[in-house]
């Protein structure tokens, strides 16, 4: 038997003790996953396709560990310009072993974790959703406002946000930038305020920072990453 799973934005094709390397997915070598993004389950000449996921199928595996890429290189010139920009990045990755293919009839329990790439980023989300509601009150509607430290003295992970890396977030950070909600309260005199800051520059209207911010406020899974952003620009 063999199955078709999506993780990380890719897509899959495996059967039992297959060993392969995927997008990091949370969690310490030994842990249990199951994969419920199951787009088809084949045995012989039998297939069953989804639309898009096959209903009740899950794929279960095992991490076996936590590892990061070859690095590679962006290296960007400009004629004449005596502008040159070197940057190296690697790939967080986790390579997990494949345990068992359930055709039908499973469904998550009450209350568990299934920790597959969107499951992630929808607990990610969650999270971020409850970072942000700490304090007096929920965060939903309020209006921006710089603060000298975290409140409850715990920052949100701001670079589940598109555009922000580790480097952009420490900016926001000397801004005064600290929640999800600063960010999505803030209107277009507050950002043209904010791009003049620092080396935040035009990016917070350009990667729509502030509508991002209102997503994971309303507890939507996080945009997907691009490589720019994980580089940690």
């Amino acid at each position: 038997m063999y199955a078709v799973i999506k993780t990380g934005g890719k897509q899959y094709r495996v059967a039992k003790d297959d060993v392969l390397e995927i997008e990091r997915l949370p969690g310490t070598a030994g842990s249990k996953i199951e994969f419920i993004e199951v787009l088809m389950v084949g045995s012989g000449a039998s297939v069953k396709i989804g639309t898009p996921v096959v209903s009740g199928a899950m794929v279960s595996a095992e991490l076996v560990e936590q590892s990061r890429g070859p690095k590679l290189i962006a290296f960007k010139k400009r004629r004449r310009k005596n502008s040159r920009r070197k940057k190296g990045h690697k790939q967080d990755l986790s390579t997990v072993r494949i345990t068992g293919i359930v055709a039908e009839g499973h469904h998550a329990a009450p209350g568990s974790t299934v920790k597959t790439a969107s499951a992630g980023k929808t607990a990610a989300a969650s999270t971020a959703s409850k970072a942000a509601s700490a304090g007096t009150g929920s965060t939903a509607g309020r209006a921006f406002a710089k603060l000298k430290s975290a409140e409850g003295g715990k920052a949100d992970d701001l670079s589940l946000i598109g555009g922000i890396g580790p480097k952009m977030e420490a900016e926001l950070h000397k801004a005064g930038i600290f929640h999800f909600w600063q960010l999505a309260g803030m209107t277009a005199g507050d950002v043209t305020k904010l791009e003049a800051i620092g080396e935040i520059g035009p990016r917070v209207a350009r990667e729509e920072w502030v509508a991002q911010a209102q997503e994971l406020l309303a507890g939507k899974p996080p945009r997907a990453k691009t490589d720019r952003d994980r580089a940690g620009s």
